[in-house]
């Protein structure tokens, strides 16, 4: 029997979702602080959305994943250096980014981080992702010498 009999192929074509969101950053001020940011999820990286934070001094990326956006939208989910949860206002998820050098918790817009997640749901369902996981190609990528 050949090894690739029975296995689905691997779809042949990339494509990116995005949205715009802007965040609120908690301070200590009367309320959050905005902090527009930008989600993109690639096909060719099924598991993974990155978060682009833009600042006044820059953009900051965070990858996460698309799972734990999902789970976050429902109940506390992360363990590590990103932790996403239901706000107590059930229209916000609150976003815990933790590094060596700090903290910063900050609130997103539920429905647009839903309609988000919806839209990349459309382009690879939940569960389907290994078909398009390019394991040869992340391995090589992963042994080969520069």
């Amino acid at each position: 029997m050949n090894r690739t009999e029975g296995l689905t192929a691997m779809p042949d074509y990339q494509d990116t979702t995005r949205a715009k969101i802007v965040f609120g950053l908690r301070t200590f001020a009367a309320g959050p602080a905005p902090l527009p940011a930008e989600l993109s999820y690639d096909t060719s990286d099924p598991y993974a959305v990155a978060v682009t934070f833009h600042t006044g001094r820059g953009s900051v990326q965070w990858m996460c994943a698309r799972d734990l956006i999902a789970d976050g939208l429902l109940a506390p989910a992360g363990l590590g250096d990103l932790r996403i949860s239901p706000a107590n206002d059930p229209e916000f998820v609150v976003f815990e980014l933790i590094t060596p050098d700090g903290e910063a918790v900050m609130e997103a817009p539920s429905a647009e981080l839903a309609a988000f997640l919806d839209r990349t749901y459309e382009k690879i369902p939940a569960g389907s992702e290994h078909q398009w996981f390019d394991f040869e190609h992340e391995l090589g990528k992963l042994t080969s010498h520069s």
